[in-house]
């Protein structure tokens, strides 16, 4: 019956949301490329609140991670709204021999037998592929034909799609955050510059739905470049320069961007230009458990700053405020020192 409503609709009527977490921080702007050039309307939902966290602490077991649960409580506003359907694809693999999160695989899954409403209206394809670029149109046909389109619509609207995502990430490695390249490619944004007379220059290690999610970081990259601190973060980097530093080590993680996140932080720790190393995870995550213990072994055989950030639903705002002030002070203390004996 649900189906037969949307053929009576019309597809290019469809509403299509989309959750405002997870890897929406790195792939919208290749999804919302993708379903306006099909004719969709794409809609996303709010930013991360506390009532939506609420909400999707009620809807999730105890024991999952906080971006989990965020995911939830942005599937239920969604499903709250106007929308014909929620996008929210299986991410199995984007390199070989390596995967996604258990739950990244399982999450349409867990979202449509445990969410009221949720059964009949996700999209889900599966995505496996050999790199971070997950456009191959045959990846996406089974959707198509449940939405009712072509594969050469879908072929089409992919390499719109893909356009958009190359030119994303080729301004996010100019040091521009994923945010500011997305307003840039999708509304045409110039972002400011960091600042230029800046002393201190911090990597900031993180998975992206972390770090951009302001009620998980609580807005940490802006805290830090209102201090004077440059930024560098995972995506601001090369997949080739992250893959060699991954060639170096006796054996790579099991997950991708756990991977990207331990080369990027290895990359820090030999860069004379990074003055400390901040860790933002979630309270949870097995992944970031092993990085952060790794990262903490090597940083201090290097003598380099090395601080975690362990977020949950609890975390307040003031303690991280206080963290990092005395992050940042400490490694201000620590150069001005440097300069003096020099």
């Amino acid at each position: 019956m649900y189906n037969f409503l949307m053929f009576l609709r019309g597809f290019n009527n469809l509403k299509i949301g989309i959750p405002r977490a997870l890897l929406y921080y790195y792939y919208y702007p290749l999804w919302k490329t993708f379903f306006e050039t099909l004719g969709c309307e794409v809609i996303i939902s709010g930013k991360t609140t506390i009532d939506l966290l609420d909400k999707g602490i009620k809807a999730s077991v105890s024991d999952i991670c906080v971006p989990i649960k965020i995911l939830n409580g942005h599937v239920l506003e969604l499903l709250e709204s106007d929308v014909d359907y929620i996008f929210l694809p299986r991410m199995m693999s984007i390199r070989k021999g390596e995967f996604f999160c258990p739950k990244f695989m399982g999450l349409p899954d867990m979202v449509r037998h445990s969410l009221p409403g949720a059964k009949d209206k996700i999209l889900f394809p599966n995505i496996s592929s050999l790199s971070d670029d997950i456009s191959d149109d045959k990846l996406y046909y089974d959707m198509g034909q449940r939405l009712g389109v072509t594969d050469k619509n879908i072929k089409e609207s992919l390499k719109e799609g893909r356009k958009v995502w190359n030119e994303f990430r080729r301004f996010s490695k100019e040091d521009y955050t994923a945010l500011e390249a997305m307003d840039y490619v999708l509304e045409g944004k110039l972002p400011e510059k960091q600042v230029e007379d800046i002393n201190i220059t911090i990597g900031l290690m993180g998975y992206v739905y972390d770090v951009y999610d302001d009620l998980v970081s609580m807005g940490i990259v802006d805290r830090l470049r209102k201090m004077g601190v440059k930024v560098i973060t995972f995506e601001m980097m090369d997949e080739v320069m992250l893959d060699r530093e991954l060639d170096s080590m006796k054996k790579r993680l099991f997950w991708t961007f756990s991977n990207k996140l331990l080369a990027a932080g290895y990359k820090f720790l030999k860069d004379e230009s990074i003055d400390g190393i901040i860790h933002v995870t979630a309270f949870g995550c097995g992944p970031d458990s092993l990085i952060g213990k790794l990262m903490e072994i090597d940083s201090e055989k290097l003598g380099k700053p090395f601080m975690t950030i362990r977020v949950d639903e609890h975390t307040g705002e003031n303690h991280l405020q206080t963290r990092i002030e005395a992050f940042v002070d400490m490694i201000y203390r620590k150069k001005s020192k440097y300069i003096k004996e020099a």
